[in-house]
């Protein structure tokens, strides 16, 4: 027998001694009566005998005493009532005298069940002291929004964590007010979140009503934001108490841990000694992309950043944010079309920049398959042109287009006009020169205009459905700080003419994604279902990051490959212009055929009809034939 096991034994033995002595001891008023001793032990030593026996029958040295709770009391009253039925027979056969105490019967048993239970519980709750006891103390204060089976399981699993301290409850069961849950007190109800919050200096909320109603859950979420607070969701409280999911699984309702993706890290130094003290120019600068390379350049102490926006308002959005959270750096906003040669000669005259980011383009796939797939060509080719040709022109030291990889054997007019975009600049720069032009290419961004992730968090919020276009439809995803920093690094790292191919981690199916929300905002998928609308114009079920005929290589930077395209012909950039040069309007297949003649591995997708489905409703033939 283990050790342990045997000192367990011994406790559950010395306590039938300690009961049955104590017993004794109450019945006759703590004065010990003549003539018992015989009958005490030889009575005490038969029931230590039964008593022993039914501890193992009862299986109570199978449980851990640290872990004690109402299986293991089950198992003591089961013990118990064995000893008590043993007592009972010694009462109905003996006929010696004096006889046993019949108070015994019940006085032996209450005495034993609160000895053996008592010291299991007393075990427990000094060890967890001792183990949890410090931590208590030592987390971030939170109020979780429910008081029900699933807040208490919840709050009894975060006292053994570092990291949060649950410091009051709330719950709109009346009768719950005021009362307490393991030593936390049930403060109100949910339109008390925002007081309760400010009364215990919390800011912390965890939401833990997975059984309730989808619009007590949007109520307490919008509380606890308008109030302030960093807001959880428990997406299966029967998975966290089993142990498939952690505690830390708990996270607030972002895109960025829904993709798992590490923070990425570049060479601060490098993109320091490129950009500090020059002039910075930044087309699309009010844009996703184009925005926050602009927060990000403005970390490495540019002389001036010069901002090019087509759009007033999203112009002066980014002059606002900087104006209150950057007021040092000195920005030039500019409004100007990128098809304006004109205005973007007098821009670079007045300001001479060093770099320039092109991050202006019409990137929505379907709205520029259909009745735009001329302006596409004219803001993605042209534009890229006209502002590649000005950096060149005067003087500009490295010229960066920001690329996406739907440029990789496209089949819409958005990316092929990319992958013409890309071919521009390749080709300027085989004119040699002083400004170095790179490509840098990558896949969706999160949060960015047009991004899948608005459009499901609206969905969520209206209560669905959510609208995925099809079952097997992947893409890759990053977050908008990532990609432009990366960004920053490849133009850091480039020597002209390379394509950067930004590692895009894993490709991530959207219906994984919608379903990995509808969680994490609190709902079951049975209370959002997800429809399939089927793929529209020019979209592919994935994207690819090369082509099969480019060769990549390694960089300095994991994170980071650079990609050799097929060589640009030589009058590549005359021929193009004269059909750039066409007045418009062109019919949109006109325009595909035109970019055909320059981008071979351009595949229009062809009409095809819509599956719109509900989710779990698919037959594997239904998706094959999708």
């Amino acid at each position: 027998m283990p050790f342990r096991t045997t000192l367990i034994v011994l406790f559950d033995l010395v306590t039938a001694a300690v009961a049955w002595s104590l017993g004794f001891m109450l019945r006759f008023n703590f004065e010990w009566p003549a003539g018992y001793e015989l009958k005490f032990s030889v009575s005490l030593l038969v029931l230590l005998v039964v008593h022993a026996a039914a501890c193992r029958w009862a299986g109570l040295y199978r449980g851990m005493w640290v872990f004690a709770s109402l299986p293991d009391l089950k198992r003591v009253l089961k013990a118990v009532g064995v000893s008590a039925v043993a007592l009972l027979v010694m009462l109905a056969v003996d006929r010696t005298l004096p006889g046993i105490p019949r108070s015994m019967v019940i006085l032996y048993p209450l005495l034993l069940i609160t000895i053996m239970g008592g010291g299991r519980a007393t075990w427990r709750m000094w060890k967890e002291h001792r183990l949890y006891g410090d931590l208590r103390a030592a987390g971030k204060p939170v109020v979780v929004v429910g008081a029900g089976t699933g807040g208490a399981m919840l709050v009894r699993e975060l006292e053994r964590s570092p990291d949060w301290r649950v410091v009051a409850l709330v719950d709109d069961n009346t009768a719950k007010q005021g009362l307490e849950l393991y030593g936390c007190l049930v403060a109100g109800g949910i339109d008390a979140l925002p007081q309760v919050l400010q009364d215990f200096k919390a800011q912390h909320v965890i939401l833990a009503m997975p059984s309730a109603a989808g619009d007590a859950l949007r109520r307490a979420a919008d509380l606890a934001v308008r109030a302030g607070a960093h807001t959880f969701t428990v997406p299966g409280l029967e998975d966290l108490m089993s142990g498939k999911v952690a505690i830390n699984a708990m996270r607030p309702v972002e895109i960025e841990d829904l993709l798992g993706r590490e923070a990425v890290s570049i060479d601060s130094a490098h993109v320091h000694s490129m950009v500090g003290g020059k002039t910075v120019l930044v087309t699309g600068a009010g844009g996703s992309i184009g925005s926050e390379l602009c927060r990000q350049l403005a970390k490495f102490a540019p002389a001036r950043l010069v901002l090019v926006e087509a759009s007033e308002f999203v112009l002066y959005t980014i002059e606002q944010w900087f104006a209150n959270h950057q007021p040092d750096i000195a920005i030039v906003p500019l409004a100007g079309d990128v098809k304006d040669a004109q205005r973007l000669d007098e821009i670079f005259a007045q300001w001479q920049p060093a770099l320039v980011f092109h991050a202006a383009a019409y990137k929505h796939v379907p709205l520029m398959e259909v009745g735009n797939a001329w302006q596409a060509v004219r803001n993605n080719v042209f534009g890229t042109l006209q502002v590649a040709q000005c950096a060149q022109r005067h003087g500009a030291e490295r010229f960066v287009l920001v690329s996406t990889d739907k440029a990789v054997n496209p089949t819409n007019v958005m990316g092929a006009t990319k992958r013409l975009a890309e071919m521009v600049c390749e080709a300027l720069h085989s004119q040699g020169g002083t400004t170095q032009f790179g490509m840098v290419r990558f896949g969706n961004v999160l949060g960015s205009t047009g991004s899948v992730i608005p459009k499901f968090q609206e969905q969520i919020a209206r209560g669905g459905p959510v609208t995925v276009t099809h079952p097997e439809i992947t893409r890759y995803f990053m977050s908008i700080p990532e990609a432009a920093q990366l960004v920053l690094q490849a133009a850091s790292m480039g020597r002209g003419g390379e394509i950067f191919v930004l590692d895009m981690g894993d490709p991530v199916r959207i219906v994984d994604l919608a379903r990995n929300m509808i969680r994490l905002s609190g709902y079951a998928e049975e209370e959002i279902r997800i429809e399939f609308s089927g793929l529209r114009p020019g979209e592919k079920l994935y994207e690819e990051l090369l082509t099969d005929a480019e060769q990549t290589r390694e960089t300095p930077h994991p994170k980071l490959r650079i990609a050799r395209s097929r060589p640009v012909a030589p009058d590549f950039l005359s021929v193009l212009g004269a059909w750039l040069d066409t007045c418009g309007p062109v019919a949109d297949e006109a325009v595909r055929q035109g970019l055909l003649r320059w981008v071979p591995e351009y595949v229009p997708m062809q009409g095809r009809p819509a599956l719109k489905v509900v989710a779990g409703a698919l037959t594997d033939s239904d998706v094959r034939r999708a």
